[in-house]
């Protein structure tokens, strides 16, 4: 014996069901409930990043508009190895950095790394890296430079090589920050 209307009168019932209204609630969870759950903590960043598209802003004998070809244009970052050595710069930093991702937590050592992340036992630092980084236009120069500014008596700057990006870059991994070793 066969029942012509059973399917579509178990349908039917089950989209009765379905369409029930349903009540739920949210209720504050005390420090004790809190305290037994587990998730990810950190921090998640997306953006784009531009430099000096069309300058800095400061106009002096060094620094100008990018369309003075007689003045550098850009961001400087200047770093010295040791106390007494040269400068290592990154000069005429400009462009558009844009990336997806990059994540930003703390990170317990205690294992790992030969041996000694047990002896290590301290929180580091731990920069998730972005699967892509788009770059547009990035323009920058690694110099080495006898003061750290331009405006510095004595100041001689040699560039060493220039670098031009475009596309995409993927990264993987993570980079870790250690402490410097004092607590």
């Amino acid at each position: 014996m066969t029942f012509p209307y059973a399917v579509p009168v178990l349908s039917l019932s089950l989209m009765v069901v379905l369409t029930l209204p349903v009540r739920a609630e949210m209720a504050p969870l005390g420090d004790e409930a809190l305290s037994k759950v587990a998730g990810q903590g950190g921090i998640y960043l997306s953006g784009d990043i531009s430099i000096n598209e069309m300058g800095g802003p400061v106009e002096n004998a060094y620094f100008g508009r990018c369309d003075e070809t007689d003045k550098k244009c850009g961001a400087r970052f200047a770093y010295r190895l040791k106390e007494d050595g040269g400068w290592i710069v990154l000069d005429e930093i400009r462009g558009l950095f844009a990336f997806e991702g990059l994540t930003l937590r703390v990170r317990k050592i205690d294992s790992g790394f030969g041996g000694d992340g047990e002896l290590f036992d301290r929180d580091v630092i731990e920069l998730g890296l972005p699967d892509t980084v788009r770059f547009t236009d990035v323009h920058f120069k690694v110099a080495a430079s006898s003061t750290a500014r331009p405006t510095d008596p004595g100041f001689i700057q040699t560039d060493i090589f220039a670098v031009q990006m475009q596309g995409d870059v993927i990264m993987q991994g993570n980079l870790l920050v250690f402490p410097d070793g004092n607590p």
